[in-house]
């Protein structure tokens, strides 16, 4: 039934995509869901109205996940741990005038490129792009970006490694 009603609201939603229950989504009208896609329980997928998210084919999100999509691309085989979270905007503290929470909102793009791997309890900052094939450590933050193949962990993220492509 989840799918069903997921069917009518999002943009796309591909063959073999498995929705676990409690998932919330806000703004799914600018969502493309790849096929074979599984989203673990529990996890906040937050759009915006004029935004964009795009999940890629055979991507695994885990259960507790949380994604402020408002310009979020997602490719192919990307592994999701749970817990992860994924920033899209920040507030930018102007005008100063006003309370911090009501401040200009930035809203920066996230990509997360094929085959990369984020880990558990990880957290990607606005604006920031995993490159192909990147190894997440878990609980890493992601102030910059992640090259293609690099394996990085630590808060702030820093590159502990680097694959063979």
């Amino acid at each position: 039934m989840r799918r069903v009603c997921l069917r009518a609201l999002v943009k796309r939603l591909g063959s073999g995509t498995n929705i676990r229950k409690d998932v919330s989504v806000i703004h799914p009208e600018t969502f493309e869901i790849g096929d074979g896609v599984f989203v673990g329980e529990q996890t906040i997928i937050q759009g915006r109205f004029d935004g964009r998210c795009v999940i890629g084919n055979r991507v695994w999100i885990g259960p507790q996940s949380y994604f402020d999509a408002r310009d979020l691309v997602i490719e192919d085989c990307v592994g999701w741990g749970p817990g992860a979270k994924v920033l899209g905007s920040e507030h930018t503290g102007s005008p100063t005038g006003v309370p911090f929470i009501q401040s200009d909102l930035k809203i920066a793009p996230v990509r997360i490129c094929a085959g990369a791997d984020v880990g558990v309890n990880s957290i990607v900052l606005p604006g920031v792009t995993v490159g192909r094939g990147a190894i997440v450590g878990a609980g890493a933050v992601l102030t910059k970006d992640v090259p293609d193949y690099a394996t990085v962990a630590g808060v702030p993220a820093r590159v502990i490694g680097q694959r063979k492509p």
